[in-house]
This record gives structure tokens, C-alpha cells and sequence, in this order.
């Protein structure tokens, strides 16, 4: 679960990216957001993932130095990679107008050369993460993106002229004070013999985890080394889907620069909902299913008490699940361009922008719901079916791409998300068939969750009939004080629906107060 600091840097950062938004044409965003981060994000990915997995793995009992020797290795693999990309982006892709963008090749080459930089902070990485160091990751990250953002920020208003450059030495400057936060901290910790921290590392010393070669063994640990490989040769796939919407839009040009920038920008925004209410909610509840349940074994042979409360518990989910996802869909399509409007301007707010976050409203629907299934059947397969399943995402998420190329020359930007809803609805039809085989031969049926009473379905819809013409009467082009009637419109639509839902959903609404009331007291105890 995320951290009241971890909320107010995202908040900051939040803030900060809607002010610079206000200074920069669609074509920069696209360019930056698109273009460059793909080649820092693919850089690192394929320089260090395989390595990261590989060097969490280990035991205890390792041979630290071997392992520091095997993730500097990263460097000059980074280097490799660096230099490599970056001769495809200057010289295999299309290269922006210089009087739109200016300064593409140098941010080129100062995106590749701040993934080599990061790089250089790996070993520093890892070895927090085997020491569960949590704070110092979640400290560093936010403090670097906050400082990113705020040079950004100062850079915009006095020399708009720079163009990339701005970006470039920001993006820089973020992964320098990212490894710098890593090397201070260790360094303190290992210049104070008092720390008990210090007392349990593998290392004395910041030489420590410098490359050392001694004859009396290896240079690296071969079998990490052998594990790392086989790690990369699944991160290469994994990396293609991760990033398949901006592969698709970078080599095969199915969108301008500026349609770029405004889809990036909405699919953030967007999957801020994702990040924050539906992702702790799957991760919490998975461990709960896997905790109650036994993996692999058939419903009549689990444990009756545990069948019904996992039955009870993933029928409230549901519930919770859809109400949470239609609420968004029926007011995100009268809000979107309000909502565009007031965090990056005209610029979202006119074109494609409202009509990319209506349909992402959608898309956060069935996220919603597919993170409750997922996180059921994930929790009650056996290992066996598990495999299939990844095998049956694995053949979705590459027919995604071909979707996504086929339907963004069809309907543009768009296209992007209606893929991505066609991926996701194939998905839930599978969680839903193995939760209905799961408990076919018991008494409970969770899936009857996924039902709203008729008068919660009559509020759901008249509010979306009225917010819809409060916004082709009030929104957006009369003035603020139409805009604040059309907010408020929206508000008492949103408190006759949730008034609604409690007097309809009263199993709901006795769920959701237990699960407060436990996490209550769980932030007491800790």
C-alpha cells in the first residue's frame, strides 16, 4: 500500500506536469513522452531487467562480490544498447521538423546517455532491495521525479527556445540525483560502525561493491550469470508488449507527433485511477484468496467455511468493482473535456483529447472488474493452469499489437484503447468461466455481484443522461461560472447515485465498512 508521502509526491509531481503542460506545443509532448522515453525505457529495460531478476534470486549465502561483478556488467551493456538505439532513432526513424522540435539529435543522445547513467547506480539497487531498504527506494524515486519536474518547470518559463534540451538535461539531472540519493545513502551507512543497518551487510565498504577480479575464483557467480541470460530471453517479450502501444506508434508512424503527445498524456491520467484505487485493492486481495484458499484443489475438497467467506469476499469485490467502474464511465463522459480543460488547456481539451478520455473511461470499467478476477483465478489455479493462462495472455498481448496497428487506421488514437478493451474483455470472459466452473458444484455463486438492483441501474443512467446535457448546455466554452454549474450538476447526480447505492447495497456497504475498520487498526498496530 503507498504511503502518505508517497501520495503527496505523486501530488506534487501531479501539479507541477499540469503547469508545464501549459508551455509546450503536442508536438514536444509527443516527441518527449513517446519517442525519447521509449528509447531511455527500452535502453534500461534490456540492459538491466534480466540482471535485476537474476541477482534477486540468489541466497544468502552468495558471493556478494561475484554479484557486484555481474551487475556492472550493465554498463557497458548499456553502452551497447545506447548507442545502438540510438543510431535507429537518428537514422531508421522519422525525424521531427526542426522548426517544430528543435534539437532532436541531441536528445538522442542525452536520453541514451542518462539510461547508461542510471546504470551506474544497479549494484547500489539491488543490494537495498535484498536488504528490504523500502524507504530508501521510495525516497529516491520521489525525490528525483519532483526535482525533474520542478527543473522542467524553471527551464519552460526561462528558455522555452531550448526545446528538447529542456527535457534532455531534466531527464539527466533525474537519473543523477537518483543514483547520487543511492551512493549518499550507503555511504553514510557504511561511514557509521553504531548502525545496525551496517552491521548486516554483505559489504564493509563503499570499494566494496566495485568490480574486483582475485584468482582464487571466478569473476561472476555462472550460474547467475546462466540465470540472467535466461531472463533476458524472456524480458526481450516481455518488453515488446509492455511497451506495444509506443512500438507501434514509433516504427510504424500510424500517428503524428502531436497525436502522440495528447494520447500519452491521457493514457497517464487515465491509468492514474488504475495505479491508485483498483491496483492495491488486487494486491491486497490476491494474498487474501491465496491465504484462504488451497491452489489446484477442486471446490467440493476445499475447506466449506473458507469456500463461503472467499465466496462472500469476491462477490463484494465485484460489486465494489463495478459500481467504482461505472461511476467513472457515466461521469468521465460528461467530464472529460472539463477535466482536460482544467489540468493541461486547450491543448487536450480541443481534438481528440475528450474523445480519447470517454473511451478510457470505459477501458478503467473493465479494468476494474478484470483486476477482481484476475487476482481470484490467479490466487485459486494450479501451476499448471497458471502456465496455460500466461500462454493464452502471452498470444493476446501479440495480437494486441496487430489489433492496435489495424484500428488506429481505422479511427485513429483511439484505436489504441479499443484494442486494448477487446484485450481486456477476452480476458475477463476467461477469469469469469473459470470462477463459474470453480464453484458450479457448490451452493455459492459470487458471480451474481456483477448484478445492480434496477433502481441503482435507473440512477447510473438518468445521471448520466443529466450530466450529459449539463455539458452541451454549461461546458466549455462559457465561462467559469457555467463550468462550476456544470460541477455542481455533476455533484448532486453523484450524491443521488451514491445515496442510491446505500440504500440498495447494503451488503456492500457492510463490506466496505469492515475492510476500513481492519485497516484502521492494522495502521495502528504497525
Amino acid at each position: 500500500m503507498q504511503t502518505g508521502a508517497e501520495v503527496l509526491f505523486r501530488l506534487i509531481t501531479f501539479v507541477l506536469n499540469a503547469f508545464i503542460l501549459r508551455f509546450l506545443s503536442k508536438e514536444i509532448v509527443g516527441i518527449v513522452n513517446v519517442r525519447l522515453t521509449l528509447l531511455y525505457s527500452t535502453t534500461v529495460f534490456l540492459a538491466r531487467e534480466a540482471f535485476r531478476r537474476a541477482c534477486l534470486s540468489g541466497g544468502a549465502q552468495r558471493d556478494w562480490n561475484q554479484t557486484f561483478n555481474l551487475l556492472w556488467l550493465t554498463v557497458p551493456l548499456g553502452m551497447f544498447w545506447s548507442l545502438l538505439l540510438g543510431w535507429v532513432w537518428l537514422q531508421l526513424l522519422e525525424v521531427p521538423d526542426p522548426n517544430a522540435v528543435p534539437h532532436y539529435g541531441s536528445g538522442v543522445v542525452l536520453f541514451g546517455l542518462s539510461a547508461v547513467v542510471e546504470l551506474l547506480g544497479e549494484p547500489f539497487w539491488v543490494l537495498a532491495q535484498a536488504q528490504m531498504f523500502v524507504k530508501l527506494k521510495v525516497i529516491a524515486e520521489s525525490l528525483s521525479v519532483i526535482l525533474k519536474s520542478v527543473l522542467t518547470a524553471f527551464l519552460v518559463l526561462w528558455s522555452p527556445h531550448w526545446g528538447l534540451y529542456i527535457f534532455s538535461l531534466a531527464q539527466l539531472f533525474y537519473t543523477a540525483v537518483l543514483v547520487l540519493c543511492y551512493v549518499i545513502y550507503f555511504t553514510k551507512l557504511l561511514g557509521s560502525s553504531e548502525s545496525t543497518k551496517q552491521q548486516t551487510l554483505p559489504v564493509s565498504r563503499m570499494t566494496d561493491m566495485l568490480p574486483s577480479i582475485t584468482r582464487s575464483r571466478a569473476f561472476v557467480n555462472w550460474k547467475e550469470a546462466k540465470l540472467t541470460w535466461s531472463f533476458f530471453k524472456q524480458s526481450f517479450l516481455k518488453q515488446i508488449l509492455t511497451e506495444g502501444e509506443r512500438y507501434v506508434m514509433t516504427f510504424l508512424n500510424v500517428l503524428n507527433f502531436g497525436d502522440q503527445g495528447v494520447y500519452d498524456i491521457v493514457n497517464n491520467l487515465g491509468s492514474l485511477v488504475a495505479r491508485l484505487i483498483f491496483q492495491p485493492i488486487e494486491e491486497s486481495f490476491y494474498i487474501f484468496f491465496a491465504k484462504v484458499l488451497e491452489r489446484g484443489k477442486d471446490a467440493t475438497l476445499q475447506k466449506q467455511e473458507d469456500m463461503a467467506v472467499a465466496a462472500t469476499v469476491l462477490e463484494s469485490l465485484l460489486k465494489l468493482a463495478l459500481l467504482v467502474g461505472l461511476t467513472i464511465t457515466i461521469f468521465g463522459f460528461a467530464y472529460s473535456q472539463l477535466a482536460l480543460d482544467i489540468y493541461g488547456g486547450v491543448m487536450l481539451s480541443s481534438g481528440s483529447g475528450p474523445v480519447l478520455l470517454r473511451s478510457y473511461c470505459l477501458y478503467v470499467l473493465l479494468l476494474a472488474i478484470n483486476g477482481v478476477t484476475e487476482c481470484f483465478t490467479f490466487a485459486a489455479m494450479s501451476k499448471e493452469e497458471v502456465d496455460r493462462y500466461n500462454f493464452t495472455m502471452l498470444a493476446l498481448s501479440s495480437s494486441f499489437l496487430v489489433l492496435s496497428y489495424l484500428l488506429t487506421q481505422w479511427c485513429g488514437s483511439v484505436g489504441f484503447i479499443l484494442a486494448n478493451c477487446f484485450n481486456m474483455g477476452i480476458r475477463i470472459t476467461q477469469s469469469l468461466c473459470f470462477i463459474h466452473r470453480y464453484y458450479r458444484k457448490s451452493p455459492h455463486r459470487p458471480l451474481v455481484g456483477l448484478c445492480l438492483s434496477p433502481a441503482l441501474l435507473g440512477a447510473f443512467a438518468l445521471s448520466g443522461g443529466i450530466t450529459g446535457i449539463s455539458e452541451v448546455l454549461l461546458c466549455c466554452e462559457q465561462g467559469w461560472p457555467a463550468r462550476l454549474a456544470h460541477i455542481a450538476v455533476g455533484a448532486l447526480c453523484l450524491g443521488m447515485t451514491i445515496g442510491t447505492a446505500f440504500l440498495t447495497e447494503t451488503r456492500l456497504i457492510h463490506f466496505v465498512r469492515t475492510q476500513l475498520g481492519v485497516s484502521r487498526l492494522a495502521d495502528k498496530t504497525l
